[in-house]
């Protein structure tokens, strides 16, 4: 039995705290304040002493992985505006960006994601996990930082969506609440495979809707209705979505 680690690991409380201040730091007006060039600097030694307890486990030095994730800040937050302006053009309940940014969960999620994946795409272990779980405690969201999704991006409502780590998502993809964009299988032999689905450009899931596989494609612009389950691919501009049968009678006065 493998025996858990006491050193060479960040606090959990530091990461969780490191979220947040970027958080408002690329976006201060929710915390009803201005962008202070300092707080980045802050935000530096705050990922600095994070990384160096683990630093025999990085790719690089932490101080090159910290430069690298601070000079990428002005793409992600390019990313981000382009996912809340998605957000509030398609959502006719949002009255503007703000609104977006301060409330709506699936932004929140997606913004911490993005964050995170950045992290995970340098190498950086546990952390970014530690990031997207912070995420899918507050908002019912379950991103996995290692899944690539591209952007603007969609999620309303978003309680009970999942996407597993090895899932590419293209571009102006919408998801409703309780979709799963999962494994076939969680054997651990598949640890180095691909086993989540590829949603190409412009595909709406609609709410309860699980989309399963490797292997699975979802062609581009098409509609996936709600609760349906799909194993295998399907083709652009396709339609798909759950026949359900429903019976209703009219009761009569004699009956009651």
């Amino acid at each position: 039995m493998r025996r858990i680690l006491n050193n060479g690991m960040p606090s959990k409380k530091g990461i969780t705290t490191f979220t947040k201040k970027m958080i408002t730091s690329l976006f201060p007006f929710t915390e009803g304040g201005k962008c202070n060039p300092d707080s980045f600097v802050s935000l530096r030694f705050r990922l600095l002493r994070l990384l160096r307890p683990m630093k025999e486990r990085l790719p690089d030095t932490p101080g090159k992985i910290t430069a690298l994730f601070f000079d990428s800040l002005a793409d992600i937050r390019e990313q981000l505006e382009k996912d809340a302006a998605l957000i509030a053009e398609s959502d006719p309940a949002a009255s503007g960006i703000e609104e977006v940014v301060m409330t709506y969960p699936g932004f929140y999620a997606i913004l911490v994601y993005r964050l995170a994946n950045r992290l995970a795409l340098s190498g950086v272990p546990l952390i970014p996990r530690v990031m997207t779980e912070h995420a899918h405690s507050l908002t019912g969201i379950d991103i996995h930082p290692k899944a690539t999704i591209d952007s603007p991006f969609f999620i309303d409502h978003g309680t009970g969506i999942v996407i597993g780590e090895t899932a590419v998502i293209g571009s102006r993809v919408k998801l409703y609440q309780g979709v799963t964009i999962g494994a076939l299988s969680v054997s651990k032999e598949m640890a180095c495979t691909k086993r989540h689905p590829t949603i190409e450009d412009n595909v709406i899931i609609y709410a309860g809707s699980t989309i399963l596989g490797g292997d699975t494609v979802i062609g581009h612009d098409s509609i996936i209705g709600g609760n349906v389950w799909l194993t295998k691919s399907i083709p652009p501009f396709s339609l798909v979505y759950h026949e359900n049968i429903m019976k209703v009678r009219e009761l009569d006065n004699n009956s009651l």
